[in-house]
């Protein structure tokens, strides 16, 4: 089964090659804007390395949100072109989701985690998952101070590039936080094995679509934005 996972939606840009049970070949580069210009070169580099032709992809994956509303379409909008190009399928995972399987087993056991991830506003998006990475509530964006009511049951276990801001904010509220020495951001190793768990359960969910858990900060006028004389 060989996957090819992208993910631009944050504050970083990664691809990954899945292959033979594995991630083979994997670029990630940390950076807030630019995924344009090199995301399809570390497609081409994880390709080569892997020794992976187009023609011999079964599965595109990549990241539909919550995250940077431009960042999104950049990959939602390469991964839908090589799957129509290529005619394969594309399996959307979320941020959120991602983040949460970046923390070992070890770590989570016996723990509630919450993942926080940073909007670049004074909110954050965040979802609390079980010891078992079951989802206990869905998406929200929330600010730092209304995040105690997202946690059902403590311990907990607090991961994301927003984690140490929600963890002074539920301090102040009374809930001890635990921060997880995971990787804050997603990664698209990460979401080629989470693209290669569902494939293996069945999963043929439709063309994935964005999460957008708010609107963008542009918003087009009425008149659509039109120069008045």
């Amino acid at each position: 089964m060989n996957i090819l996972a992208l993910d631009t939606a944050t504050s970083s840009c990664s691809a990954a090659l899945w292959k033979d049970g594995g991630v083979r070949s994997r670029r990630l580069r940390t950076m807030a804007h630019g995924q344009s210009e090199v995301l399809m070169g570390m497609v081409r580099e994880v390709l080569a390395e892997a020794a992976c032709g187009f023609s011999e992809l079964n599965l595109l994956a990549v990241t539909t949100g919550p995250g940077s509303f431009t960042g999104l379409r950049v990959g939602l909008a390469a991964a839908r072109g090589l799957a129509l190009a290529c005619g394969l399928p594309c399996l959307g995972v979320t941020t959120l989701e991602t983040v949460a399987h970046q923390v070992n087993e070890g770590e989570r056991a016996g723990k509630t985690l919450l993942v926080v991830l940073e909007s670049k506003r004074d909110d954050v998006y965040a979802q609390a998952f079980g010891a078992g990475l079951e989802p206990l509530g869905e998406p929200e964006a929330v600010s730092p101070d209304g995040l105690v009511r997202m946690v059902p049951a403590t311990p907990l276990l607090i991961v994301g590039d927003a984690a140490g801001r929600s963890a002074s904010a539920l301090a102040r509220a009374g809930v001890k936080a635990i921060l997880s020495s995971a990787p804050g951001l997603p990664d698209a190793a990460t979401v080629a094995m989470i693209a290669s768990m569902r494939w293996r359960l069945g999963d043929e969910s439709p063309s994935p679509v964005p999460l957008y858990l708010r609107l963008p900060d542009a918003v087009i006028p009425k008149d659509g934005g039109r120069i008045r004389p």
